[in-house]
């Protein structure tokens, strides 16, 4: 599904936390790399896969994280 335009403001908003998400998950995309690396051609699936995947889901984590420490939340005690 293609994205809609973004606004001025949004694209300073995506900028931001595409930066935040770059840092956050810089380790994760290190050990992913280095798992393929020292993979042996042969062998993609298996115990790798897991692992790869395991490194995608964690990067996918730090992702929503990171959108999410951006949110600006204002709550109000109860009455």
């Amino acid at each position: 599904m293609p994205a809609a335009p973004l606004s001025p403001e949004q694209l300073a908003q995506a900028q931001a936390l595409a930066e935040a998400i770059r840092q956050a998950i810089d380790t994760e995309v290190q050990a992913l790399a280095a798992t393929l690396v020292t993979t042996a051609d042969g062998h993609p699936f298996g115990a790798t896969e897991f692992t790869v995947r395991d490194r995608a889901h964690r990067i996918a984590a730090k992702a929503i994280e990171q959108h999410l420490a951006q949110k600006k939340t204002d709550t109000k005690a109860p009455q």
